[in-house]
Parts: C-alpha cells; sequence; structure tokens
C-alpha cells in the first residue's frame, strides 16, 4: 500500500525529522550525524527509520534539500522522503512541511532522525493508543517522558501553526496527553554530540 492509500484508510503514518544540521556534532557542517554509522554499521536516521516502519504501515521523512543522499538512504529502506527547502528556519518548519505531506493521515508518531535507539515495541504502544483514541500520546521510562510522540488528527490545525524551534512542547504543555511507560531508556538517547556516537559504539 501507498503512503497516499494508507492515509486515505486513516491509519497512522510516521514522520521522521531528518532535516536538521546537527552543528553540535560537527561545528563545520562537513560530518551528517544522521549519516554516520552505529556499532552494527547501519546508518543513524537509517536505523530511527527501521524501527518506525517495524511498527508503522508509512513513514515520511523530512530532510534538507541539498542532502541528496540521506534522501536516496531514506528510500531505499521504504520511507517516503519529502525534500524541505526551508528547514533551516526551525524544527516546526520541517514538521509543518511533512504534515502537510500527510495531512489525510489518522495520526502521527513523529519521530526524531538522531534517536535511532528507540525500541519498535515503544512505537507500537504508541500507535494502539492513538488507535484506542488517544489524542496525544508520549512513552515514558521512569516516569520521565521522551520521544517519539504521537498526535491524533484532532490536534493537526494548532501543529500546522507551529513556528521556529519549540516544537510541540506547548502543545503537550496544555494538552490531555496519555502517558505510556515503556521501561525504554532508547527515548531520551540522541546522537547529539561526536561523543554520543562513540559511547553508543563503546569506545567511551
Amino acid at each position: 500500500m501507498s503512503t497516499a492509500d494508507v492515509q486515505k484508510s486513516g491509519e497512522i503514518v510516521g514522520i521522521l525529522l531528518a532535516a536538521g544540521r546537527g552543528r553540535r556534532f560537527d561545528p563545520t557542517g562537513e560530518k551528517d550525524k544522521l549519516q554516520q554509522t552505529l556499532p552494527d554499521g547501519t546508518m543513524v536516521a537509517v536505523a530511527a527509520a527501521r524501527h518506525l516502519l517495524a511498527s508503522l504501515p508509512a513513514v515520511v521523512a523530512v530532510v534538507r534539500s541539498n542532502n541528496p543522499e540521506l534522501a536516496s538512504r531514506l528510500v531505499e529502506n521504504g520511507c517516503r522522503v519529502s525534500l524541505c527547502a526551508s528547514a533551516d528556519d526551525g524544527m516546526a518548519v520541517s514538521l509543518v512541511h511533512a504534515l502537510s505531506e500527510a495531512s489525510d493521515a489518522g495520526g502521527w508518531i513523529i519521530a526524531l532522525g538522531d534517536m535511532p535507539f528507540v525500541s519498535p515495541a515503544t512505537i507500537a504502544a504508541l500507535h494502539a493508543a492513538l488507535k484506542d483514541g488517544a489524542g496525544i500520546a508520549v512513552p515514558t521510562c521512569d516516569g520521565r517522558r521522551g520521544n517519539p510522540v504521537g498526535f491524533s488528527r484532532i490536534h493537526l490545525d494548532e501543529l500546522l501553526r507551529l513556528q521556529g524551534d519549540e516544537g510541540a512542547r506547548r502543545l503537550l504543555a496544555r494538552c490531555v496527553v496519555t502517558e505510556i511507560e515503556t521501561g525504554d531508556a532508547g527515548i531520551f538517547r540522541d546522537i547529539d554530540t561526536a561523543q554520543d556516537l562513540a559511547v553508543s559504539a563503546g569506545t567511551q
């Protein structure tokens, strides 16, 4: 089933935000953290995408328009890639761009391309919560909220109005949120710096 068919069926669609520059990882911009490899040889963003695809029928990945290599790898792994020329204007721009591409879906699980350690079981639990009627679903571990976050389409209009780098934090702060305890520490782990990558490889 194509992404368009999945949307029309009212299914939950994954959104992978993979358009950031990752300046903390490499201030020069020469090394894209999303294209670095994990200990098993999998590209960071590809690992994140595969975990979404393991539990969801379709994934829309947002990539900078000047990053064709990452776009190609994500397409090869089953994502529908949408290029965002204005991604540098903030995470919300990438999110709104993706939602516009998947606006007919019944809901969305929004994941970050630099978080490759989230368990597919966690994503499946978010999916189930949305299907059961949750407006917003977040995973927790030891009482702390993490990523990714699921939204039903009742929040679409508000999500499309997001701006800047804040993302959906304000929405989470003022809306009813279903918390799902997962025991999954991967909901906190990202690849933000070169040290994070080294830790994942066990070299630090």
